[in-house]
């Protein structure tokens, strides 16, 4: 057995984001086609309806970072994995349930309540239909925890891993754009994000199941009130930087892609977003340098690395600051 950090990597990523395909379309720069087909609608199956906006635009991307990572097939109800484990990121997630839930109780009492709807009001409902979908009965947590949540949820689903509580782990964010959401945002009617990303995180030493092969290498993860604080907390120890996503300066940035900018207010999502991000960014050909994701706001801000492969990792690139 390999002495040292476990080394935690990314083997698979998706998204369900209107007018974009893959991971990779993020990088473009642009914003997403509102004309394009809801990625929702590619579900089918019986119980549809009962399941909230977030949790469907979860499903979409969790189906396909599981193929990506060739475990669609391999991970079901019917074969299902007690070392597999499910963490969501969402501030707003299901809150167009919990709304429906208090009018009705309000105008109704609880009387006019069914029992479809109670257990939707679980701030960890989305997780919980991700695992009973795909047969994932490991850990199962949902983060509700500002700007940082997505990227907060990496690192809680890297440390899953290195505790040995599960292998791998189904990491989703997701936010929807619900009138609920923009009655607690506030927006002044600007546009939010609607949509979902994920990525599969496990141990680099488990058994290839598919042959598909490491995506990337989760690194440094730092959490500082100064961005410039998170940023500096991990840059040094993984030399060059080739690209960085998300704000804040950076004199060792050879490529920028600031997903906080380019796309509307992501919240909870915006984090699962740059990883799986980065993760398409180092397998579009030879790079120079890891990605580093950076998301908050002048409160707190959390940086994380993401290189080319767990290779690529020295025992310091694993360590965090918090």
């Amino acid at each position: 057995m390999r002495a040292g950090p476990t080394r935690v990597v990314v083997t698979g990523a998706g998204i369900a984001v209107r007018g974009l395909g893959s991971p990779a379309e993020l990088l473009a720069g642009g914003p997403a086609d509102p004309a394009a087909p809801d990625p929702v609608d590619s579900l089918t199956g019986r119980g549809l309806r009962y399941k909230d906006r977030a949790t469907r635009l979860g499903m979409v991307a969790a189906r396909a970072a599981l193929a990506d990572a060739g475990l669609l097939e391999v991970v079901t109800p019917a074969t299902p994995d007690d070392s597999f484990g499910v963490v969501t990121s969402s501030n707003f997630g299901n809150l167009d349930t919990v709304c429906q839930t208090v009018r009705t109780i309000d105008e109704h009492t609880y009387l006019g309540t069914s029992p479809m709807m109670l257990p939707a009001t679980s701030s960890n409902v989305t997780a919980s239909w991700l695992a009973i979908t795909h047969g994932l009965r490991g850990a199962n947590v949902t983060l509700c925890n500002g700007p940082t949540s997505g990227l907060d949820a990496v690192r809680w689903a890297r440390l899953l891993i290195t505790a040995g509580r599960v292998t791998r782990v189904l990491v989703v964010g997701v936010e929807p754009d619900l009138p609920e959401v923009r009655h607690v945002v506030d927006d002044g009617g600007g546009a939010l994000f609607d949509g979902a990303a994920a990525i599969v995180l496990e141990r680099d030493d488990l058994p290839a199941t598919t042959g598909t092969g490491i995506r990337a290498g989760i690194g440094r993860y730092a959490k500082c009130r100064r961005a410039v604080d998170a940023i500096d907390a991990v840059s040094p120890r993984t030399g060059r930087i080739g690209l960085r996503l998300g704000p804040g300066e950076s004199a060792v940035d050879a490529e920028v892609c600031d997903l906080a900018s380019a796309l509307p207010p992501a919240s909870g999502a915006l984090g699962v977003l740059q990883v799986a991000a980065a993760t398409a960014w180092l397998r579009g050909g030879s790079r120079t340098g890891p990605a580093l994701a950076v998301c908050g706001d002048d409160r707190t801000t959390a940086a994380l690395v993401v290189a080319e492969a767990a290779a690529s990792l020295s025992d310091s690139d694993l360590m965090e600051l918090t």
